[in-house]
């Protein structure tokens, strides 16, 4: 899968530097072609001619060229690439990816990036364990950005423990699986509901609840990845897509959901139901701001909104795949199975609020997969790697169809 694909290779100043040989002779052998921008302390451990050598092209180090003033556009570096890999990745080129500091090559190039980024640690255990480290780590996963993880074993120190750079082979392997997955929804099209709902009472206030939309957009994002064609019905965030493949529907209330919903379900492989959709909504809506009066109490008469689950399960035809979601605070397992029957879901995602770091308004998510099959339950992770695992099983779901 890696024939044709443009890699970007980032080498930073570790003494894994030498692997970074090994990483390109493995991805030209599968047909890659490699550029490599390393930045000034790595080439203290590996020299440019030999990197050169190998991919037969000019390393890239400086914004300028020092002999003749070429000007090495890193602009166009992010656009030329299909993927970005960082490998070895220092504590310290992990710390200013995380936080933007763009003083070098790489980071720039990095920050201008349209590909997929992909990230090898390689540092002293200590340093890798450090909470600087882990919380620089998290902010790039939050990002969108894949960790290759590092391995245990003997280090440059002489100490043992993690923060071995993964052999290159493991790493060539996990690139050339993204690519294989990018195809998985190729023709597909897949509606996706993300974030709140506002229920208006006045002109100024409304019902609402914490949802950020960030899992419903990590779904859209890993979708379009995949190649699908995703509809996006979002409620009010501050969220932004990025993948070209995704149309963005934008509503506010539960009933603009549902309509919204019910245009693009039917012409739709698959829906996945992540918004926090109110159930209720004011019977009245007030045409000018409640003022406060004496009464210390007012009262507000509630009816229900739109079941949007309900109705799409309703409609769902058998080639189609409609995937729910269920929060719950108690009885988690009852809920969901009872949500899941009657809602006509092929299965549906439990989150927890019991669960630290859960939920709304977190970066990460602990999900339970129910189907009419049983029960998979998945540890705490970033939210985009959640929404591949829930992908994971919307391809497998849809591929008996198709």
């Amino acid at each position: 899968m890696l024939k044709g694909k443009k890699i970007i290779l980032g080498i930073t100043g570790s003494i894994a530097a030498y692997k970074a040989c090994y990483i390109i002779r493995g991805l030209i052998k599968q047909g890659a072609e490699v550029q490599v921008v390393i930045t000034p302390a790595g080439k203290e451990f590996i020299t440019p001619i030999t990197l050169s050598a190998l991919t037969s092209k000019p390393v890239i180090s400086e914004f300028f060229a020092q002999r003749d003033g070429t000007w090495n556009s890193h602009v166009d570096l992010g656009l030329w690439a299909d993927a970005v890999l960082i490998a070895p990745a220092t504590a310290s080129t992990i710390g200013k990816m995380a936080n933007g500091i763009a003083d070098n090559m790489l980071i720039t190039t990095y920050l201008s990036a349209k590909a997929p980024v992909f990230v090898a640690p390689a540092m002293d255990l200590d340093m890798f364990a450090h909470p600087a480290t882990q919380k620089n780590l998290d902010i790039l996963r939050s990002y969108g950005n894949h960790i290759i993880e590092p391995g245990t074993g003997e280090l440059a120190s002489h100490l043992v423990g993690k923060g071995r750079m993964e052999e290159p082979e493991n790493i060539i392997r996990v690139l050339d699986e993204f690519f294989a997955s990018s195809d998985e929804l190729s023709g597909k099209k897949v509606m996706i509901t993300a974030g709140p709902t506002y229920e208006k009472i006045d002109p100024v206030r409304f019902i609402g609840n914490y949802s950020s939309g960030k899992m419903g957009f990590a779904l859209a994002e890993e979708c379009a990845r995949r190649g699908a064609q995703v509809t996006l019905i979002t409620g009010p965030v501050q969220l932004k897509t990025q993948h070209s493949g995704i149309i963005r529907v934008d509503v506010e209330s539960a009933e603009e959901m549902y309509k919204a919903a019910q245009t693009h379900f039917p012409d739709a492989d698959a829906g996945i139901l992540c918004a926090a959709v109110a159930d209720y909504r004011p019977a009245t809506v007030a045409d000018k701001k409640i003022k406060r009066e004496k009464e210390e109490e007012l009262t507000l008469h509630l009816q229900a909104t739109q079941d949007i689950a309900a109705s799409l399960g309703a409609i769902k035809r058998k080639q189609q795949c409609l995937v729910g979601f269920a929060l719950e605070t108690n009885n988690e397992q009852q809920n969901a199975e009872g949500k899941l029957e009657r809602k006509n879901f092929d299965f549906i995602v439990l989150n927890s609020l019991n669960d630290a770091g859960a939920g709304f308004r977190h970066d990460t998510n602990k999900i339970s997969i129910i189907d009419r099959k049983g029960r998979t339950d998945y540890p705490l992770k970033s939210k985009t790697e959640v929404a591949q695992d829930i992908i994971d099983r919307l391809v497998a779901t849809l591929s008996p169809n198709f």
